[in-house]
Parts: structure tokens; C-alpha cells; sequence
């Protein structure tokens, strides 16, 4: 239905034909941009509806473990999670406010957008259980590992002291939210608070996204990473982190990298950094932690995609 009215607004409404540019870019920037100010606005409500019924110190205490358990519970939940990266910041946030150590956070954030269900069926279909359940782990090994690294280093110092607010009110508790009008009232709120401060990182995120989406195209991608030979995996990982996509929406693109001859990991590796890593990520992240923040989540994760990439090369050689 969705698509349907944007098609309405871009090809009749605004007379654009749908061969040139402007229109896909509009086209792009019109739906995405719908599409994830409405995903989050339920997915925030729903969530704080339902953390209204669990105390923060019981999360505390799930994801507060000794050592890597806190990070693997991060990792673990964030692929159970059908969220993009931008989706999953304002969850990332919100273990940030409740008092969630920043490496277990970034656990989650890292996690949510590689592995997510519609995937891993799509996934099972094309490569097979093995390549699948590979996948899966590696994702979750990514996200568990990167996070404690990035933990390690205490870089809390970084982040933007007006966004983060340690024990804010996250989950809701309290007499006002027993009924479920107010509980149901504390979730509306929390997403129309939330998306007032994030909807303008969102339509410049999704609009750098569009422009590249139709300015780049795929053949050239292609056709950089085949002569790439040894070099493959970290040049389809650099040149993954700059695009903006779902795993979902990737993935065709790393079957034909597949079918095409490329080693699986070098596709694999260049899907990852697409649903991991994004230019629209890193500006709406720029509302919530500086810019060394940021170059050192990115540099970790994407050091931790090449490793995965170059593994499933040699195993799969």
C-alpha cells in the first residue's frame, strides 16, 4: 500500500518518468523515509509498552554479566531483532539511558542489522543450512566480540552528555503505568519524544542513501571488487560501509557477487558492511556520541567483517 502511494506521488502526482534519476531517488527517499518514521513509531511504542512490565534492574541484571555473557545476551537479542541499523539506534539508546555499559550496547547495535528472521529464511533458500547457520554465528561473534572490544577501551567519555541520561525513566516504571492506558500512553510518548529528536538525522540519513542507492551502480561495484583478487574482501567491505540498505535488500546483490565467481566471503563481507554500517547510521549516531566515537565503531567492526570474510573464503576455497 505504501509503495502504491509513493508510485501515485512521484509517477502521476509529480509527472516524473520512471526511467530517470530524480524519480528514483525520490521514489527512494519518499518510501524509506515513511517507511522507518512509521517503523519506529510502532516499534518504540511496543516496547515501551512492554518495558514498562520488566524493571531495569532485572535488565540490568541480563545484560550486566561478568566478562563476554553480557555481550553475547547483547548479541544474541539483536539478532532477534528485525531492525536496519538506523531502527536499531533508538534501542541502542535507550540501553545507553538505562545504564547498559556502552560495549554491551554496541553488542546489540552491531548485531541487530547483520542477522534478522526474513534473512536467514531467504539465506536457507539460496546458500543452504550450513552457509546459513555460519552466518548467523559469525554475525553474533562480530557483534559479541566488537563489543567487548569496544568496551575495553572506556570510551564513555565520548558520548553527548544531553542524549544519554543514565536511569531516565527507561522502562517506564512507577504507579502511572500500571494501567494499560498508561502504559500504553508511556509508549506513545516515549516514540513521539524519541522520533522528534531523530526525524531530521532520518530524512538526511535516508536522502544521502537515495542519492547513492541510484547514483552508483551495481555493475560498477561488481566490477571493482573482480579485479580485486586477494584484496577483495576488505575493498567489498569499504566499499559496503558507504552504502545504505537492509540485509534483505543486499542480499540479491551478494548472490550475484556469488553466482558471478567472487568467493562467498567476499559477498558476504560486502552484505555485512551494508547492514552494518551506513552513512545514515553514523549521522544519526553523530546526535548521540562524537565523532572519535564513532571512526573507532566503525573501524572495529568493519576489522572484524574482513577477518569473517577472509574465513569464509578459506573455508568455503
Amino acid at each position: 500500500m505504501l509503495q502504491l502511494i509513493v508510485d501515485w506521488l512521484v509517477y502521476d502526482l509529480l509527472r516524473l518518468s520512471a526511467s530517470s534519476k530524480l524519480a528514483g531517488v525520490l521514489n527512494f527517499f519518499f518510501y524509506d523515509s515513511i517507511k522507518i518514521i512509521l517503523l519506529l513509531f510502532v516499534m518504540i511504542t511496543a516496547i515501551g509498552f512492554l518495558r514498562s512490565f520488566i524493571s531495569q534492574q532485572k535488565i540490568k541484571r541480563w545484560l550486566n554479566k561478568r566478562g563476554w555473557l553480557g555481550n553475547f545476551f547483547a548479541a544474541l537479542f539483536g539478532a532477534f531483532t528485525p531492525f536496519c541499523s538506523c531502527s536499531s539506534i533508538p534501542i541502542f539508546l535507550s540501553f545507553l539511558e538505562a545504564g547498559i555499559p556502552l560495549g554491551i550496547a554496541f553488542s546489540f547495535l552491531i548485531t541487530s542489522p547483520i542477522i534478522n528472521e526474513y534473512l536467514v529464511v531467504l539465506m536457507f533458500g539460496f546458500f543452504g543450512w550450513k552457509i546459513t547457520l555460519g552466518y548467523v554465528l559469525s554475525g553474533v561473534i562480530i557483534g559479541a566480540a566488537s563489543g567487548v572490544i569496544l568496551g575495553k577501551m572506556r570510551l564513555e567519555g565520548l558520548l553527548v552528555k544531553d542524549i544519554i541520561r543514565p536511569d531516565s525513566g527507561f522502562f517506564g516504571e512507577g504507579k502511572l503505568h500500571r494501567s494499560l492506558k498508561g502504559r500504553l500512553l508511556f509508549g506513545i510518548n516515549e516514540a513521539l519524544s524519541i522520533i522528534k529528536k531523530l526525524w531530521i538525522w532520518i530524512l538526511v540519513g535516508v536522502g544521502i542513501g537515495a542519492l547513492i542507492h541510484n547514483f552508483i551502480p551495481q555493475e560498477a561495484v561488481q566490477g571493482i571488487v573482480g579485479k580485486a583478487g586477494f584484496f577483495s574482501v576488505p575493498i567489498a567491505t569499504l566499499l559496503g560501509v558507504p552504502l545504505y540498505g537492509s540485509c534483505a535488500a543486499i542480499l540479491p546483490v551478494a548472490i550475484v557477487l556469488f553466482q558471478k565467481g567472487f568467493p562467498l566471503g567476499t559477498a558476504l563481507a560486502f552484505m555485512m558492511a551494508v547492514s552494518a554500517l551506513s552513512l545514515p547510521e553514523a549521522i544519526m549516531l553523530r546526535r548521540a556520541m562524537r565523532l572519535k566515537l564513532i571512526a573507532m565503531f566503525f573501524g572495529i567492526t568493519t576489522l572484524a567483517i574482513i577477518f569473517t570474510g577472509y574465513l569464509f573464503n578459506f573455508v568455503t576455497r
